[in-house]
């Protein structure tokens, strides 16, 4: 009695966590299999800033490198995701110019920007990344110093 207790309650926690219930298969007596794979999750990816952009002087490159990261619905890295990340200014308060490389495919679902500059010095700034088929992020708020 206990044992097909714990069954049950093993069937039930996994039917809640699989993303993919038409591939779930309780079996014979006792048993279950999950079928299925990829990226997890079967809604679209989502993009997060690992790394943040920080203070940096108008015209110099922004450091550290900042960094986007491909996610599944489920919350884990999608390193299955090919499509070039593109950066771009959120929030614009001085009407600066980003400059560097804009466009990066992500390599194990991180795309890297080490390039990036801002030409205008102003407080607030963020930046926006998007790409085909993941849902976009925003940056937290970061400044530009005068030279």
């Amino acid at each position: 009695m206990r044992l097909a207790y714990l069954g049950i309650t093993l069937a039930v926690a996994v039917t809640a966590a699989c993303p993919r219930n038409d591939l779930l298969s309780l079996g014979g007596p006792g048993g279950f299999a999950i079928g299925g794979g990829g990226g997890g999750g079967t809604g679209s990816d989502v993009l997060l800033f690992t790394v943040q952009p920080s203070t940096a002087t108008a015209g110099n490159i922004i450091t550290p490198a900042i960094q986007v990261t491909v996610h599944d619905s489920l919350g884990n890295p999608d390193a299955a995701f090919t499509a070039n990340i593109t950066v771009s200014i959120g929030l614009n308060p001085v009407g600066g110019r980003l400059s560097g490389t804009l466009s990066v495919a992500p390599v194990n679902a991180v795309a890297q920007f080490g390039d990036l500059s801002i030409d205008q010095s102003g407080s607030g700034y963020t930046l926006r990344a998007t790409a085909p088929g993941a849902t976009s992020a925003a940056s937290a708020s970061f400044t530009i110093l005068t030279p």
